[in-house]
């Protein structure tokens, strides 16, 4: 669970702001500020969602800057009464409503600072969820860098050796030297490239970004739905139970539980939440299953990032420049050679 979790990280003191009052909205201002995220998400070109750990409290695994989260216990030399490990905590409503958006397109990224494997469990794709902060239920070789998915939850945390050998296959058959290792982040890791390479350029593509159960507090995670704002004049919509660090710049703030808020969005959108298939959690499977980023889905986005948000001409129509007609035929000109 989130307090053995914490136990495994080295000492560090600055923990963000704990236990914060949390505030809820009345029912009525509830459903029209969802009737709102409904309307925006339906004309939404690209919408990315953040999730942090008030989106899995519902699974039984506490938070951690929550009145009763784990970092707030601890500052009080306590710990969380619930005891639910992750590997019997399975996907909430709100991460199998994530699930299906992604699959009917409304949705098309997911970005987790959780580390509890309920994204993948819920059956969400690879090539739309990036972890930045690792997953409990995923491994990775010391060599070859390919991430594999267990069985049961790690022990381990910091990016540990585990003792087993890589599974992977090289050329001609012969078999990866490398070691495993787990993939949840101390503080002083960088985060993993791939997962953050993809992060900043969906964020940078996105005309939506909503941020479900964080306080957006950590760095660099909590600064990503910023970019809407710099690239696409885009909106950002907070969905938290205590005050966040951006919420001066959000476009909507719903202060309420988040399966509340997906349960009602997925009725505006006439879309079914369907529950926890275990059949298609990556961790039951009787085969093994590659977790690996491939390199040509980071190329994919980087171009798309690439023409939306460092393309001049595409900016200017955006209303972020302004350019005379001379430079801009010479623009279109170079445009046209370096993307034909």
């Amino acid at each position: 669970m989130s307090c053995s979790y914490s136990d495994g990280l080295s000492h560090y003191e600055n923990k963000g702001k704990l236990g914060l009052k949390e505030v809820f909205d009345s029912e009525e201002t509830v459903s029209a500020k969802v009737d709102k995220l409904a309307k925006w998400m339906a004309a939404a070109d690209h919408v990315v969602v953040h999730t942090g750990a008030g989106i899995s409290t519902s699974a039984g695994i506490p938070d951690f800057r929550g009145p009763n989260g784990v970092w707030t216990l601890e500052s009080q030399g306590k710990k969380p009464e619930i005891s639910l490990s992750f590997n019997d905590a399975v996907p909430t409503k709100t991460h199998m409503a994530l699930l299906k958006l992604i699959q009917t397109g409304k949705v098309q990224y997911i970005i987790s600072q959780n580390i509890d494997g309920l994204h993948l469990r819920s059956g969400v794709p690879r090539k739309y969820l990036a972890e930045l902060h690792g997953n409990m239920f995923v491994e990775q070789c010391s060599f070859c860098k390919r991430q594999f998915v267990r069985k049961k939850a790690t022990t381990s945390v910091g990016q540990k050796c585990l003792g087993n050998s890589c599974p992977a296959q090289k050329g001609g058959g012969r078999s990866c030297r490398g070691k495993m290792h787990d993939v949840i982040l101390d503080w002083e890791h960088s985060l993993p490239e791939k997962d953050l390479e993809l992060a900043d350029y969906h964020t940078g593509i996105s005309d939506l970004n909503l941020c479900l159960g964080t306080t957006l507090q950590i760095v660099p995670s909590g600064n990503l739905p910023l970019r809407t704002k710099k690239y696409r004049g885009g909106k950002i919509v907070i969905c938290n139970l205590q005050p966040t660090k951006h919420d001066k710049k959000a476009d909507l703030i719903i202060n309420t539980y988040v399966d509340d808020v997906m349960t009602q969005l997925m009725e505006r959108l006439d879309l079914k939440i369907d529950p926890y298939d275990r059949s298609v959690d990556p961790t039951g499977s009787d085969s093994l299953v590659e977790w690996t980023i491939p390199a040509s889905e980071v190329k994919h986005i980087r171009r798309k990032y690439v023409e939306i948000c460092q393309n001049p001409l595409k900016r200017e129509k955006n209303g972020d420049c302004r350019l005379d007609p001379v430079k801009k035929y010479k623009l279109e000109s170079k445009l046209e050679n370096d993307y034909t």
